[in-house]
């Protein structure tokens, strides 16, 4: 278990208020803990978002392709405080404007490890250079790359299984910030796209 399970995390419901706290490993374990968390993308002049790989030490959904960072806010951490944190443990960058799009609440559960994701996600996005100099941590990340969002959807309906189970999600908060709402589990508004059930 690495250290960063043992970090304790808000317990919501599902309107995002605070009723608790438990540790990370606890959270995550069945039938899973609904905490807050929250989800970065990267996005260059092109609109392309850096996507990196998760490495193959990751506790759920090892060596799937997500969103350019994740991560947890301790109790009483703002989500942009706690993505710039970890922006900078993952990938080796300094900190970002961030502006959150949306929220996304969703539940996963991880069949190679038995772990669950039940998360409150506030989905950021920071504008950054196309020259970025990233430092990616390779008990983290084992690969980057570019990708043109809108060509993502379609990669993730052909091949969901490649994809952490949350990224659907997010890159749709993406597209269509303006439509975002925090729905509870299985309450998707009609004009949004459906929760992807990979790894499920």
């Amino acid at each position: 278990m690495t250290a960063r399970e043992g970090h304790l995390v808000e317990l919501v419901d599902d309107t995002g208020q605070v009723l608790g706290e438990a540790t990370v490993a606890a959270a995550h374990q069945p039938p899973g803990r609904l905490h807050r968390a929250f989800s970065v993308l990267l996005v260059d002049p092109r609109g392309r978002t850096l996507l990196q790989q998760r490495a193959a030490a990751k506790t759920r959904f090892p060596l799937r392709w997500a969103n350019s960072c994740c991560g947890h806010p301790l109790p009483g951490q703002s989500p942009a405080e706690a993505a710039n944190r970890r922006l900078a443990e993952e990938l080796g960058l300094g900190p970002v404007d961030l502006t959150e799009v949306g929220v996304y609440v969703y539940y996963a559960e991880d069949p190679a490890t038995g772990r669950v994701e039940f998360e409150y996600d506030h989905v950021l996005r920071a504008d950054v250079p196309a020259d970025l100099d990233t430092q990616p941590d390779p008990d983290e990340v084992a690969a980057l790359r570019w990708v043109d969002p809108h060509q993502l959807e379609a990669d993730l309906d052909a091949d969901p299984r490649a994809y952490a189970p949350w990224l659907g999600g997010v890159v749709n908060r993406l597209l269509h910030p303006a439509r975002t709402t925090g729905a509870a589990p299985g309450d998707v508004p009609a004009d949004e796209a459906p929760e992807r059930p990979v790894g499920r």
